[in-house]
């Protein structure tokens, strides 16, 4: 099993169309390699697949290893980017020893998992019977592993291919919780003598919700709904920002009337805000950029005064970063909150997305609450959904120390062991197969969920190599 022979199938992935909710093609693909390789598969009602690698002679009474990735990818892209990714391949570059999408996510998170799994199906290791699960649209809500039915796979010890940090071992994660907010109005006209004007903040990093939580970075709808709440007369036409809810926004745009005669003090008074947005998160937002355009006058429905300033009422005030640190492991955070999109869905209709995550189930709750608070308070109509537990961590995990320990072998040094404040599925697989013995790990993965997504390549490598030896001497223990 070669780190190069991962890398080419996981370039063959990246050919192949996988958003969330959409994993058809590459469960054919994964179908067709079962096929080819004369291997068991099969599929379930969800569309999660699992094939199996029957034990080599010998090997039969050594018990089923269960390796786990998700098929679906965060399909984002940089504003004005030509891509559509129902069916234009990722276009990545090398350099540095990284493999980069510069203007999309790359899909490392969860391809190289899924490329590793087929390599090792592939490969002619001798091994006890391995039983690769496939799951689908993990990025949108965990869909796979919540619809994973009792008996699907056999084995009692899972590795978890879906970690982004080589030389680190994950024994924990985060719950969620996904918490929307829908304002509803009645179009109406623009008071005469208004004019449009329209905002833009872009450029920022953005990231995982989970993973980049903590960097400091900014928020482009917090920013931008800082400044509306100071603005003392305006109407909402459009707004725009953010996306996915397990990425943090990077770009939001805002269309608004205001009276003509407003129009030059605004303008001056958005400049000067945003030069000193981008003095406060010069280290963090190098790339923050501005805009600010006029429109003419506004001939158009506009959101209503009461709710145009409810709206930017509360986008300001939602609780958005690291709510509070555990106390239980250092530099992990428990709590947070991301305020992920908020978008006009349809006339009359604006609707933000927001996630909550947690390791401690009361918190994850609590945050939801909080966010519904200031929502409600607002006039806005509030709904949870897509919770699922996190995963305790358990210290005398009997793959944990087998994996500790083909670490220190390979390496010469002990790796990191810890929890993480991302959400995986492992906890729903605990939920379904009680006594699962579980740990994750992946190669080192930056940027994720966010354009310019990017592989170490000399990380994979290690990664490989780990996988490798896990597996092989699970078999011979």
């Amino acid at each position: 099993m070669e780190s190069s022979r991962v890398l080419e199938i996981f370039k063959e992935i990246t050919r192949i169309p996988r958003e969330s909710g959409h994993e058809e093609k590459i469960n054919a693909y994964l179908l067709e390699f079962a096929e080819k390789h004369s291997l068991e598969a099969k599929s379930d009602k969800a569309g999660n697949v699992l094939i199996i690698k029957e034990a080599a002679p010998g090997y039969e009474n050594v018990p089923a290893l269960v390796l786990q990735s998700h098929t679906d990818m965060v399909c984002e892209k940089r504003p004005g980017v030509e891509h559509d990714f129902e069916k234009d391949p990722i276009k990545y570059v090398i350099e540095d020893g990284w493999m980069i999408a510069k203007d999309t996510t790359l899909g490392a998170d969860c391809g190289i998992g899924v490329a590793s799994q087929l390599a090792l199906l592939e490969s002619p290791l001798e091994t006890g019977r391995i039983e690769c699960l496939f799951t689908v649209s993990e990025e949108t809500g965990l869909d796979g592993a919540y619809a994973l039915e009792p008996g699907f796979i056999s084995g009692n010890t899972l590795i978890n291919l879906d970690s982004e940090d080589e030389g680190e071992l994950f024994i924990g994660c985060a719950g969620g919780l996904d918490t929307t907010a829908v304002f509803n109005y009645e179009p109406e006209d623009a008071p005469a003598g208004y004019e449009e004007v329209k905002l833009g903040i872009g450029g920022c990093t953005g990231g995982h919700s989970g993973d980049d939580i903590d960097k400091g970075r900014a928020n482009p709808i917090s920013i931008m709904a800082c400044f509306l709440y100071t603005v003392p007369d305006f109407r909402i036409c459009a707004i725009d920002g953010g996306n996915k809810r397990n990425a943090i926004a990077r770009d939001i745009s805002v269309t608004i009337a205001v009276p003509a005669e407003d129009v030059e003090i605004l303008k001056q008074g958005f400049i000067r805000f945003c030069e000193d947005v981008r003095a406060e998160y010069a280290v963090t937002e190098p790339d923050m950029e501005y805009s600010f355009s006029q429109c003419g006058p506004c001939k158009r429905k506009v959101v209503g005064k009461t709710v145009s300033e409810s709206l930017a009422a509360a986008l300001f005030a939602a609780p958005h970063g690291v709510l509070a640190m555990s106390r239980d492991i250092k530099g992990l955070v428990e709590t947070s909150s991301n305020l992920a999109s908020v978008k006009m869905t349809g006339e009359g209709v604006i609707r933000i997305g927001t996630s909550q995550r947690s390791s401690v189930t009361s918190a994850r709750k609590a945050a939801g609450l909080k966010v519904e608070a200031v929502f409600a308070l607002a006039g806005a109509e509030v709904t949870h959904e897509s919770e699922y537990p996190g995963w305790q961590p358990d210290l005398n995990s009997a793959i944990l120390k087998k994996t500790r320990r083909a670490y220190e072998k390979l390496f010469g040094k002990e790796p990191v062991v810890r929890a993480i404040h991302a959400g995986l599925e492992c906890g729903l697989f605990l939920d379904k197969y009680p006594g699962l013995d579980m740990i994750s790990f992946g190669p080192t993965l930056r940027g994720v969920h966010a354009p310019g997504e990017r592989l170490d390549i000399a990380s994979l490598d290690r990664f490989v190599r780990l996988l490798e030896e896990v597996v092989v001497n699970f078999a011979k223990e």
